[in-house]
């Protein structure tokens, strides 16, 4: 089918559009290339340079495409950037993404998977990982954002019979993460690592996440497609693990013998965060498909290249 994917050349939705080309769909990117590279976009991708705040550029481009699915990755993804200036997290995260669903609707969309976030929508989580019945408990105005995204969808879908699936993801990690943002542990670590410069932890390190490499979260999105039709849906990997140990597996990995710099503590970080993934396995028939070990191998020798 024909599939837009808003975010295209970010580092999510070029591994999604690669996957699904592998299995024949057609595939549109949609980028403003803020954090995007034209470099992530398949060849055998149509590519459009947009924002999705542009209702107009945007609208162009459904009307030429007609997609029978949109994959809506494209967002403002900084957690301290939202806790800054939630005025601009809401332009494009939530104005931006009703642009988006506008344009479904107009073009007689089918299916539209949205990129949640499930480390941020559940707020702290206890010893017990959520499942998608948990209470939401946003902390940042992202979290609040992609929450508030959902209910949008779901109001479309309600009133214009647009079929979704919200998929929350847990910490996504892999080749063409940016390791020059904000945002992104692995991918900071990784290039920091291998130019033998220093790296910084907030906190004491103890903190844990939920780590899902890019590569099943793409796998994910491919049985979404075809899966899971209005459902929000966990995808991770159930397990945890501090960044104490995250530098430790990276380290050795890496040969990188400095110690790491403690500072303090930034805002809208949450302590603990994991995702319950039972109903994506029931659901899309899905589940994780690479180790930690293996994941951050993977990515060390992408960013090997690149540096």
């Amino acid at each position: 089918m024909k599939v837009l994917i808003t975010g295209g050349a970010g580092f999510i939705g070029s591994n999604i559009a690669d996957l699904l080309i592998e299995n024949k769909h057609n595939i549109v990117a949609v980028d403003n290339l803020s954090s995007g590279k034209k470099e992530n976009v398949n060849k055998k991708a149509a590519f459009y340079k947009a924002d999705i705040t542009d209702a107009k550029k945007l609208a162009a481009i459904f009307s030429k495409e007609r997609p029978q699915a949109v994959i809506h990755n494209a967002a403002q993804i900084d957690v301290r950037k939202s806790v800054s200036d939630p005025h601009y997290d809401a332009r494009i995260n939530i104005l931006g993404s009703i642009n988006v669903l506008n344009e479904c609707v107009k073009n007689k969309t089918k299916k539209i998977i949205f990129a949640s976030s499930g480390g941020t929508i559940y707020g702290e989580c206890s010893k017990i990982a959520p499942d998608e019945r948990s209470f939401p408990n946003p902390l940042s105005p992202y979290g609040i954002a992609k929450h508030s995204v959902e209910n949008y969808i779901k109001f479309y879908s309600a009133i214009y019979g647009i079929k979704y699936s919200i998929l929350r993801y847990s910490n996504v990690y892999g080749q063409r993460q940016d390791p020059h943002g904000e945002a992104g542990v692995v991918a900071i670590f990784a290039g920091k690592m291998l130019k033998r410069e220093d790296i910084f932890i907030f906190g004491d390190g103890k903190q844990t996440r939920d780590y899902v490499y890019v590569l099943d979260v793409a796998n994910a999105n491919l049985k979404a497609l075809t899966k899971g039709d209005n459902e929000i849906i966990n995808i991770g990997t159930q397990r945890t693990i501090s960044v104490n140990d995250l530098v430790k597996i990276m380290s050795k990995a890496v040969g990188y013998s400095k110690k790491a710099v403690y500072k303090p503590k930034r805002d809208g970080e949450l302590f603990k965060s994991f995702l319950n993934i039972k109903k994506a396995e029931k659901v899309l028939n899905w589940k994780p498909e690479t180790d930690i070990k293996d994941g951050i191998a993977k990515t060390i020798e992408y960013f090997k290249n690149k540096i």
